[in-house]
């Protein structure tokens, strides 16, 4: 991580992390999809999962708890959105069920550190 474990970088939150992951795996699986679904289900996967790790970025760099709070709640709206979406690419059979397993598993880590970091922030700013 970096010296003393101190967050100086919005690389160093372990949600941030864990979404990148995240989104990883999103563009690893919707290559897989067929062609007419890139710009359509595809598409809208890729966008919100970059979504959760941009709004922690944006967040982070944030000085009120508010405005932090807002950028991580969209966050955890864009994971509830993925785990939509990968519902649908699984009963679509898009993917299957263990890609779907994998994935969703990394939906829940992401959701919890990222409810963490909402938490932790008011702490910081309280």
């Amino acid at each position: 991580m970096n010296d003393g474990n101190k967050i100086r970088s919005f690389t160093d939150l372990n949600a941030w992390r864990e979404g990148h992951k995240l989104v990883l795996m999103v563009y690893e699986i919707t290559k897989k999809f067929p062609r007419e679904e890139i710009f359509e289900l595809a598409n809208q996967l890729r966008r919100a999962v970059v979504s959760i790790t941009s709004n922690i970025a944006e967040g982070f760099s944030r000085r009120s708890y508010k405005e932090k709070t807002q950028f991580y709640s969209i966050s955890l709206g864009s994971i509830t959105e993925i785990q939509n979406q990968l519902l649908i690419a699984k009963d679509v059979k898009y993917i299957n069920n263990n890609e779907f397993q994998k994935v969703a598993e990394q939906t829940v880590i992401a959701h919890k550190l990222t409810n963490g970091l909402i938490k932790g922030s008011k702490n910081h700013n309280s």
